[in-house]
Formats: C-alpha cells, structure tokens, sequence
C-alpha cells in the first residue's frame, strides 16, 4: 500500500468520485519537429465485475526507446500473477526519462448514476469517453502522440472510425485483444489492473462503520468467483442493500436486492404517464355533465356555461 501512495494513488481514502492520476512524465525537452513522437496504448481493468471500480490507462513511450518497452516482458495483465504485475508496474517506474502512464479510475457509484439515470448512458459510452478523455489530456501535458494502439469496445472498425475524426493527426489502431499484440497496451493493461488491485485490496468504506459488520473477503468481484457470490448473499442490508462498493446496475446486484431486501413499492410506479396528445388535444365544448333535479324541474333555466 505504501509504494502506491509514494506514488500519489489516493487508495487511503473513500472512493465516491472518479478521478485521473497522472504518473510524472518523461521529459518533452527533447522533442522537436525532427524528434521521435511517442506511442501510446490504452487498455481497461474491471469492465465485467460487480464490485469495484473500473480503471482506464494508458502507457506512453518514445517511439525510439519502444524496441526496448518490448523486451521488458509486457504481457496482458490477466496471463500475469499479481506479483508479475507489481514488479512490471515498479519497472515502469524506474523508466520515466522515456515512460509514462495514466489513469482514469471510475467509481462504483458513478457507474451505477450514469447505467441507472433517467437518460441511458451505457457502459461502452462511458468506456469511450474515459479512452478520449485520457488521449486529450496527454496532448494537452505536451506530448506528441504519433500513433495509438487501443483494445476495443464494441465493433473495432466503428470505434476505429470514431476515435480517427476526433485525432486526425494521430495513426490509430483499435483491436480485439490489443492487450496481448501490442506491448504498449499491455503496460497499459498493468497499470490499470494494479490500480484497480489496490483500491480493491485496501478498500475504504465511505459508510461509517459500515467495516466492522462486512467481511473484507469480496474476491475478485467477478460474478463467477464463488467468494464474490458468497460475500453478495451475506452482506445484504434488509433496508440499505449494499454500501458504495457495489454496482448497483448489475443483474447479479438487482436480483439479490429484489430476492432478499425488503420489498419497496413507489408511489408513482404503477402510474401510467399521460400520452403526450393529451395535453394538445382541447376537450369537447359539449357540457355532458347531468343537469340537476332544479333546473330540469326549471326548464326555462339553462347553465351559464352553455350561454
């Protein structure tokens, strides 16, 4: 834990909002219209699991110093064991006259605001936009990205296409399993899933107290791990449900919560909203209420509506 708080990683505290982390970064003294560019990959940890927060990176290096990123042994980060990561991620470290590396770490609650909101936005709309956000601002600290390696979201020749119109400047390769060609992704794909680890292994409730009553066991938070399904079962909150740890846009969540969580019923749930002709539509000028016994008995009375 202290090794990625030297290194400014707020896994110390609560994780309500998201946030992007930038490591230092190399030197852009040297560049010039003639100097090497750099290349950059980016690639995600935690897109699938129920708990947790989802982390977008990106790893940057000189064009010239690339020959060398990729006799470091950089591989997808989930054919590595976690201490494989660890000792990869600190080389990184050592290697900052030519590397860089950011984040964008997305938190569980904002996850579940953005899938659950009245407006859809999606999983793979939030993906894209934390890849664009991260791409800009490594342009706005000055480096010069000449070409960009991305592991895909969606159909690859679209967000291929998208991501092209947005940096016409930049050569820009988007592929399934870009974690496991391109080397650059696959840094990526280390810092990304170290973060992620650490915020997961040292997590902080932002509930009060909320620590002494939940076993820290959540495993992976893959819905498949049986440690994650067991941790779901029993830390459910007959009232509350689940602190901020949870997606509460996942099926796996929603299911539970509907299966062993008091049942809610809201007021306006089964109100059927007006069709929206309704309020355009003027109402008939023919009065239809019944006339009162007095007035019919009165025939020479009329309703002063009719008049």
């Amino acid at each position: 834990m202290q090794r990625h708080l030297q290194l400014g990683l707020p896994i110390d505290k609560a994780l309500v909002k998201s946030y992007t982390f930038f490591a230092p970064l190399p030197s852009t003294s040297e560049q010039n219209e003639t100097a090497d560019g750099f290349i950059l990959g980016v690639d995600e940890a935690g897109r699938g699991p129920v708990l947790g927060p989802m982390v977008y990176a990106t790893c940057f290096c000189r064009e010239s110093y690339y020959t060398a990123l990729t006799q470091m042994g950089f591989a997808d980060s989930k054919q590595l064991s976690e201490g494989q990561r660890e000792e990869l991620f600190d080389r990184l470290q050592t290697e900052q006259a030519h590397i860089g590396w950011s984040i964008r770490c997305i938190s569980p609650q904002d996850i579940s605001h953005c899938m659950l909101r009245r407006t859809k936005y999606s999983l793979n709309a939030l993906a894209h936009d934390a890849t664009i956000q991260l791409i800009r601002d490594v342009l706005e600290k000055g480096i010069r990205v000449t070409k960009v390696y991305i592991d895909t979201v969606g159909p690859p020749q679209t967000y291929q296409k998208k991501l092209q119109e947005l940096f016409p400047g930049i050569d820009i390769v988007v592929a399934k399993k870009a974690d496991s060609l391109y080397p650059i992704v696959s840094a990526a794909s280390i810092c990304a899933k170290v973060t992620r680890d650490a915020h997961l292994n040292h997590w902080v409730f932002a509930e009060p107290g909320v620590e002494k009553f939940l076993s820290a066991a959540y495993g992976s938070g893959y819905p498949s791990d049986p440690n994650t399904t067991k941790w779901l079962r029993d830390s459910i909150d007959l009232v509350f449900g689940y602190p901020g740890l949870i997606r509460f846009s996942w099926s796996t969540c929603t299911k539970l919560l509907e299966e062993r969580a008091a049942k809610v019923v809201w007021a306006d749930a089964d109100e059927k909203p007006k069709a929206k002709s309704k309020y355009f539509i003027s109402k008939s000028t023919t009065d239809t209420r019944p006339r009162s016994k007095f007035l019919n008995c009165n025939k020479s009375l009329v309703l002063a509506s009719s008049l």
